[in-house]
């Protein structure tokens, strides 16, 4: 029996395909560039969480997030700056932290706390500061900032 056609990539033949690169902008920085504003806004956190303004650094940080496939170094640096501010915080004043931030900003926060869930064992990490900050981020922003972390397709 022929099992040859069951070989054949029939998406390579229809003109509907929808590709990656069609899904969202691609992110308009080379990874050089990336990196270089990734040290800068971590630079700027550092100084933020000197003066105790933690909205401030939590807004530095998730403003024009890396996100695609190419600047890897800048997403991890990114995510290592956000864990310092989310260690750092104290769990009282998380509630008030949230509330303080815009959608589009919670929304970016949940990505990078889902991509923390997602890393057991990584870093100074930690699973309790992660459901912490989940549980206060759920509560102010509800359902629906998961269900659009979910589906956006920009990755961070």
């Amino acid at each position: 029996m022929d099992r040859e056609f069951r070989k054949i990539d029939i998406d390579a033949y229809d003109e509907d395909v929808l590709l990656e690169t069609e899904l969202y902008e691609p992110y308009p920085y080379d990874p050089a560039t990336a990196l270089d504003q990734a040290k800068q806004r971590a630079a700027a956190v550092r100084s933020s969480l000197a003066k105790g303004d933690v909205p401030g650094a939590l807004g530095n940080i998730l403003d024009e997030a890396p996100y695609g496939p190419n600047v890897e170094d800048a997403k991890t640096l990114t995510l290592q700056t956000l864990v310092t501010i989310l260690n750092s915080t104290k769990s009282t004043d998380i509630p008030g932290v949230v509330k303080s931030l815009s959608q589009d900003r919670q929304d970016t926060l949940m990505k990078y706390l889902y991509k923390g869930m997602g890393m057991p064992g990584w870093g100074d990490l930690s699973g309790s500061v992660l459901l912490g900050w989940h549980e206060k981020l759920t509560e102010a922003a509800g359902i629906g900032c998961i269900v659009r972390t979910m589906t956006d397709r920009k990755t961070v």
